[in-house]
């Protein structure tokens, strides 16, 4: 049966050949030979296109194609023939049952090809080899149509034939694929299904069947035993490299998970190794249909492909393209965050971050903001609530337990190991600053206002101050909000500091007290303390300078300051030893309770003290002069007493007057224009400075800053500095010269009060003589004195005195010239400017310079 439809078949296609010759214009009116070598080349022809199995690209949809080539006629122009060919298709498709065609759309795909090769491939091929078109016969409109095109002997090519679609008339590329098909079965012992199944194992941390985890090589090979060629060989380890970076990520995961909550993993660690779960999720999801797709068999290249969702291993390598991006990245990210933790990890994945691959850059991205999200909630809770949330210290504020007055100086301080490469160090600052001042607030100031300026400054940045409002990427608004924290906070502090605890106030009180700024508390006090304090320092009472102090404050201005700044003040003394006096240790203090302590700290104090001391020093040499002058002053108006004297004697006597006195102006002239200085070019000049800076400060630091250069400038310009010991002994043993001088006066007229005495009483009638000589009764007996003795003899101790005296006085002289030379000429090599105002008051008339000049 099958032999007669062979043949019927075989009868059909050469009826068909000779229809098509017998058409051909441009053979011969003869009839064609069946057996002529023309007719034997088109049947073979024919039977080869007829017998082809070559499949189409394009899917099986009648329809379609139909569409496309009336699409193409229409572009053409041919209007008129796209609607005959949309008849035609109509009722060809409507035909059913018995003798249609079944594979319609074969045909018409069949039929459009032929049409597209016609026009190009219009090559010089002999027409005579290829088949003529059919004329379409239009049965129902009666009457025929040739849908032919004659084209002349000379023009290049021609349309009337078909496609020729192979020289191959036996068909070997048939049996070429076979023997390929063979020849790879032969050099492989493994068919390619079972090596992609093994990759997706290896790819799972797992072991396949033939590919293992090799420890030597470090990697998924196959063992050299199993056969299969050395570009397979090289593939499948290439493809393998994805399973040992998530071997490598994987066992990050779990030994981290594992050691949690270990401080050396943290929160950031932690959140770090969920991103990476969450990565490595989305990538069991791609191996789960992968491993769908491995089961469907890989079609061979010469058949029919029934399913396109097979897997091979080309086909995994264009599937591992995108994840072997992301996992290479993620184990270049354990192997940099291995040893790191917290701030210093999420700096450094941001690193990686910096790259112009966009997938790599979003990838990133999508990472660090899992990542960051525990430290940009550590920022939130440290800028709007103060609280350092830090278990595992990871971030780069840290804080340490100390006292209250040290809160702000040594509470917190930033670690810069800690701080991420994505936040600055000027906004790191700011983050530091705004936390200290809301502990600061709280802990030292017991206020809580600052919350409603947290809200604020959440509210004006446009976020919250819920968990979460914050994230990597947001740079901006992390500034914003940081910004408007510090600036309404800091505020808010400097508001209290000024208005609830007076800092001002309490400053100018310690300027006016420790300083001495306030001149009559402090006149009244040397006056009522000096007897006290000429005792020896062991046997005062504090109490009783206690006392005093407070008589001194009753009986001046200070009695009208605010008493809680009063009762601040207080005596102190110093430690001394033996031979000390009180002068040596008497000293104020002055009380800075929290949260003034801050800025008042005990190093400050001290330096306070320093100052005190020495401006204290100052004003007892000034008090000693002041002293000297009221004992000189009398025996100027009584120096007619003496007018009974030698005139040897006299002559002495006035003498040594004149150098006492000369000598005390100079001493006065230098002691006068040192604490002008003093007081006015050092301590009422950096106050000024000092109160401008105040009121232009924006937190409580600058508020300490200007409050240090304030102390630094009294103390460098009062030749306290470090710089300026030298200039200081010297000034210190000017001072020390100047009271030994006061001591000499001191015993000078006191000898001459003695001398008056005796001098008053030998002109005295006898009655007043003998009334005068039982008051002195009591002074004979005295060792040393010579009020008893007779005229000769006391005029004699008068001689001797006032040359004992005077030689004292010249060599007191002497040595305060030496050191006054010596300090002047210490002044002008000094590096403070200021020091130079000094040199100019003490020598405004050149008067040292050219005395120094002419020795």
């Amino acid at each position: 049966m099958e032999e007669e439809d062979q043949q019927k078949v075989s009868d059909l296609i050469k009826e068909l050949v000779l229809r098509l010759l017998s058409q051909n214009p441009t053979s011969d009116s003869r009839p064609i030979d069946p057996s002529s070598p023309d007719f034997r080349n088109s049947l073979r022809y024919a039977f080869r296109i007829l017998s082809s199995r070559m499949t189409p690209s394009v899917a099986p949809d009648a329809a379609a194609i139909a569409e496309s080539i009336k699409r193409r006629l229409a572009t053409q122009g041919k209007s008129s023939e796209a609607l005959t060919l949309a008849d035609l298709c109509t009722k060809f498709a409507s035909k059913t049952g018995t003798g249609s065609v079944n594979n319609k759309w074969a045909v018409l795909y069949l039929l459009k090809i032929i049409a597209e090769d016609r026009k190009a491939a219009r090559t010089q091929l002999d027409s005579s080899a290829l088949l003529p078109n059919l004329a379409f016969n239009n049965a129902d409109s009666g009457h025929d149509s040739r849908v032919s095109r004659s084209l002349g002997s000379k023009e290049k090519g021609w349309r009337n034939g078909v496609l020729l679609v192979s020289k191959d008339p036996e068909n070997r590329r048939e049996i070429a694929f076979r023997e390929f098909v063979n020849l790879v079965k032969e050099e492989n012992e493994v068919c390619e299904e079972v090596l992609v199944r093994d990759v997706l194992y290896a790819c799972q941390g797992i072991d396949g069947k033939y590919v293992k985890f090799d420890k030597n090589a470090d990697g998924y090979v196959l063992p050299d035993l199993v056969k299969v060629p050395r570009a397979t060989r090289i593939f499948v380890r290439k493809l393998c490299e994805l399973g040992w970076l998530f071997r490598k990520v994987k066992g990050y995961i779990s030994e981290c998970m594992d050691r949690f909550p270990a401080e050396d993993v943290g929160t950031v660690g932690q959140a770090f190794c969920a991103a990476l779960q969450d990565e490595l999720s989305e990538y069991y999801k791609l191996l789960a249909v992968l491993e769908a797709q491995s089961m469907n068999p890989i079609p061979l290249v010469s058949e029919k492909v029934s399913s396109e969702n097979y897997l091979s291993l080309r086909r995994l390598s264009v599937w591992f393209a995108e994840p072997m991006v992301k996992m290479r990245l993620m184990a270049v990210l354990v192997d940099k965050c291995k040893v790191l933790r917290g701030g210093a990890m999420a700096g450094t994945i941001h690193l990686h971050a910096q790259h112009g691959d966009p997938l790599v850059h979003e990838f990133m991205r999508c990472l660090l903001r899992r990542v960051c999200s525990p430290l940009f909630e550590m920022v939130r809770s440290w800028v709007l609530e103060g609280e350092l949330e830090d278990i595992f210290a990871e971030f780069f504020v840290v804080g340490q337990p100390v006292k209250a007055e040290s809160l702000w100086r040594d509470g917190y301080r930033l670690h810069a190991g800690m701080l991420p490469s994505f936040i600055s160090q000027s906004l790191a600052q700011r983050i530091l600053r705004t936390g200290k001042s809301i502990n600061f607030l709280r802990v030292c100031c017991e206020d809580h206002g600052w919350a409603d300026a947290a809200t604020e400054a959440a509210t004006a940045a446009g976020t919250t101050t819920r968990r979460g409002s914050l994230g990597y990427g947001e740079t901006d608004a992390l500034e914003s909000l940081v910004d408007g924290a510090a600036k309404r906070i800091d505020k808010h502090l400097l508001d209290v500091m000024y208005k609830q605890y007076k800092f001002k106030e309490h400053c100018l009180a310690i300027k006016r007290y420790l300083l001495l700024g306030q001149g009559d508390f402090v006149q009244y006090l040397m006056d009522i303390v000096g007897p006290e304090l000429s005792e020896p320092a062991n046997t005062i009472s504090t109490f009783k300078l206690a006392g005093l102090l407070e008589t001194a404050i009753r009986s001046s201005n200070a009695q009208y300051d605010d008493p809680d700044i009063l009762d601040r003040l207080r005596v102190k003394m110093m430690p001394h030893g033996t031979g000390d006096r009180g002068w040596d240790v008497f000293s104020l203090e002055y009380d800075a309770r929290v949260p003034l302590d801050t800025v008042f700290t005990e190093s400050v104090m001290a330096r306070y003290l320093k100052i005190f001391n020495f401006l204290w020093k100052l004003r007892r040499v000034e008090h000693a002069l002041i002293g000297a002058w009221k004992t000189m002053k009398p025996n100027c108006i009584t120096s007619h007493s003496f007018s009974k004297l030698q005139r040897a004697v006299k002559l002495q006597l006035l003498s040594t007057l004149r150098r006492c006195q000369v000598l005390w102006d100079d001493m006065n002239h230098f002691v006068t224009n040192l604490q002008y200085y003093i007081m006015f070019e050092v301590l009422e000049v950096s106050w000024s400075n000092f109160s401008s800076e105040m009121e232009v400060a924006k937190d409580l630091d600058d508020l300490l800053a200007a409050h240090e250069k304030y102390l630094h400038s009294i103390v460098e310009k009062s030749l306290l500095g470090e710089r300026s010991q030298t200039l200081c002994k010297s000034l210190f043993a000017l001072f020390d010269l100047i009271l030994r001088f006061r001591s000499h006066a001191d015993r000078l007229y006191e000898g001459i009060y003695e001398l008056q005495a005796r001098t008053m009483e030998s002109s005295l009638p006898s009655r007043d003589k003998r009334k005068s000589q039982r008051q002195l009764s009591d002074k004979v007996s005295e060792p040393g004195s010579w009020i008893g003795d007779g005229k000769k003899a006391l005029i004699q101790r008068a001689s001797e005195l006032f040359r004992n005296m005077g030689q004292d006085l010249d060599a007191i002289a002497n040595e305060y010239s030496s050191l006054l030379e010596g300090f002047l000429s210490q002044l002008p090599v000094q590096q403070h400017v200021d020091l130079k105002f000094l040199l100019f008051r003490l020598d405004f008339t050149e008067f040292y310079s050219r005395s120094s000049a002419s020795l």
